[in-house]
C-alpha cells in the first residue's frame, strides 16, 4: 500500500501476520524494497516482514527538494506508524544504514535490533566538483549506472542479477539519484555510534567494491556488542546474490536473541 509522509507517497509491502515479530527492510541509495525481496521471502515464514521504497526510489513519489536525511528518517517512523509496529528489527542495505542508524538513535524504543548489510554509514567530505560519481550521474547517467552495477556485483555468473539490479535502479529518476547522492555526501555519524544500544548484526562481503571491508570492521568496533559476519566472495549486494545465506544469518541472530519466543 502507499502511505503519506511529509509530501511523499511511499510504496510499502508487508508479508506475514501482524502477531509475529516484525522485520523492516530499507534499501540503499536508489535501490528499492526489492533488494530485500528474496531474504524476506524466506524470513516471512517465521517473521512479519515489511519493506518500502524510500523517497527517491522505486514506486514512491516525492518532490526532489524533500529528499533530505531528516525526511528519510521520519519516513521510516511513518511506515512503522502506518503498520502499527510498536518495535521491530530494522534491516538496512548500503546507504540505508545511515537511515537505520539515525532512526535507532532517534527512537531506540521502537528499533529493538539492527541488521546492517554492507553499510555505507559515512563518506569522506568532498566538493561537488571533486565528486566523480556525482558528476557521472549528471553528465553520463546511464553509463554511470552500468559501471555502478558492475562494481556492486563482482561475483561470477551473475548477469541475471545485474539485469535485475539495473531494472531496480531504473525505477528512480536521474534527479532523485543525484538528490540521494547529495544526502549522503559528507555525512559522518561515527561519533554517535557508541550510543547504539540495540543488538546489531553487521553483514559484509569481502569483495565489496563500494564500501571497503575495513568499514565493516570499524562499524563493528564502534557499535558496542555488535556481531560481524563476513561473507567470503560476496560483493556489495549479498541480499541479491547470497539471499539464502543472508536470511540464514539474520534468522540465527534473531533466534539467539529470542530463544523462547515460540514457547
Amino acid at each position: 500500500m502507499f502511505i503519506d509522509s511529509n509530501e511523499a507517497k511511499l510504496f510499502t509491502t508487508s508479508y506475514g501476520p501482524a502477531r509475529l515479530p516484525t522485520i523492516v527492510g530499507i534499501g540503499g541509495w536508489i535501490g528499492s524494497w526489492e533488494l530485500w525481496a528474496e531474504p524476506f521471502s524466506i524470513l516471512s515464514e517465521s517473521w512479519r516482514t515489511i519493506a518500502y521504497d524510500h523517497r527517491g526510489s522505486g514506486a514512491s513519489l516525492a518532490p526532489i527538494q524533500t529528499i533530505t536525511y531528516d525526511n528519510l528518517v521520519s519516513d521510516l517512523l511513518a511506515v512503522l506508524d502506518a503498520y502499527e509496529v510498536k518495535e521491530c528489527t530494522l534491516a538496512a542495505e548500503s546507504a540505508g544504514a545511515l537511515i537505520a542508524l539515525g532512526a535507532a538513535l532517534k527512537d531506540p524504543g521502537r528499533i529493538a535490533r539492527l541488521v546492517i548489510v554492507d553499510g555505507l554509514y559515512h563518506r569522506n567530505m568532498v566538493s561537488e566538483a571533486g565528486d566523480t560519481f556525482l558528476n557521472g550521474l549528471r553528465v553520463a547517467y546511464s553509463a554511470t549506472l552500468d559501471r555502478f552495477i558492475d562494481l556492486c556485483i563482482p561475483e561470477p555468473n551473475c548477469e541475471h542479477i545485474k539485469r535485475w539490479g539495473r531494472q531496480i535502479l531504473d525505477r528512480a529518476s536521474q534527479e532523485s539519484a543525484i538528490a540521494l547522492r547529495n544526502v549522503g555526501r559528507g555525512m559522518d555519524i561515527r561519533d554517535k555510534l557508541s550510543g547504539i544500544v540495540q543488538p546489531t548484526l553487521i553483514i559484509h562481503g569481502d569483495m565489496d567494491n563500494i564500501v571497503p571491508i575495513q568499514q565493516a570492521h570499524e562499524l563493528h568496533a564502534l557499535i558496542p556488542g555488535s556481531k560481524l559476519a563476513i561473507f567470503p566472495g560476496a560483493g556489495h549486494v549479498p541480499t541479491l546474490t547470497r539471499s539464502l545465506e543472508v536470511a540464514a544469518e539474520i534468522s540465527a541472530f534473531l533466534k539467539d536473541l529470542e530463544p523462547d519466543r515460540r514457547a
